[in-house]
């Protein structure tokens, strides 16, 4: 059973990576599983609504959506939110995101972004690198950075990643000076990004935050030194109406 588990998963996945409807034959190979197995299982998965089945192949199904709006009412990431990442979309044309920390992990919960766009939605296992990911461990208390950090790594995602304990804390002290984090090409290259963490309300004297957010945007580096300015008051501006 955990076998056949994992097997569908790997389905979901291939054909969410996919640009377009996926054969059966062709998800067999990709996964190095027998072809009587992947159609079990694209059966169930069909039936249940996770996948659909079409003349060229498979593609996600209808259910699909209504997972993802579970994910974010159980996130609590309300219309607010996505209000925003909208207008800040339509008024700078930029790749907009919404980021949090939590329990042990940074993920982007929710985007406003071109088809083409070089980041998505999803667990981001190189926050060193992002400049939402340094928004929010510049706020996390330095042991439970540090502990992060130690399980992550700081591998390297191109020539220009921050990849030492030393030059990443210099540059989160930076970004708590500042209250903005900027990366330039070091996540993925010809892009650049710039995160504003949002400001968290406690629940009550004393109480630790259980999670921690930030709003960034991406934009290729050939426009960042035009647009930084304009960019990084406009995300101040969306922020202080989120926290």
């Amino acid at each position: 059973m955990p076998q056949s588990v994992d097997r569908a998963l790997d389905l979901l996945d291939a054909v969410a990576e996919a640009t377009e409807p996926v054969p059966a034959k062709v998800l067999a190979r990709q996964l190095d599983c027998g072809l009587s197995t992947v159609y079990d299982l694209l059966g169930s998965l069909t039936e249940r609504g996770h996948l659909a089945r079409t003349p060229a192949g498979y593609t996600l199904g209808y259910r699909v959506p209504a997972l993802h709006r579970a994910f974010q009412r159980q996130l609590r990431i309300d219309e607010r939110v996505h209000e925003a990442l909208l207008r800040l979309r339509r008024s700078s044309g930029a790749d907009v995101f919404f980021s949090t920390y939590r329990d042990g992990g940074i993920a982007v919960l929710d985007g406003a972004a071109g088809p083409d766009s070089a980041f998505s939605v999803g667990q981001d296992t190189a926050a060193h690198a992002t400049a939402h990911g340094r928004a929010l461990l510049a706020a996390l208390p330095a042991a439970t950075r540090r502990q992060y950090l130690t399980a992550s790594g700081l591998p390297p995602r191109t020539p220009h990643t921050i990849t030492t304990p030393d030059r990443l804390e210099r540059e989160l002290r930076r970004v708590r000076r500042n209250g903005v984090a900027v990366e330039r090409e070091e996540s993925v290259s010809g892009m650049a990004c710039i995160a504003i963490p949002v400001p968290i309300r406690p629940s009550g004297p004393g109480t630790p935050p259980t999670a921690l957010t930030a709003v960034s945007a991406a934009l290729p580096i050939a426009d960042f030194a035009r647009l930084r300015g304009p960019l990084t008051e406009a995300l101040r501006r969306e922020v202080a109406g989120l926290g």
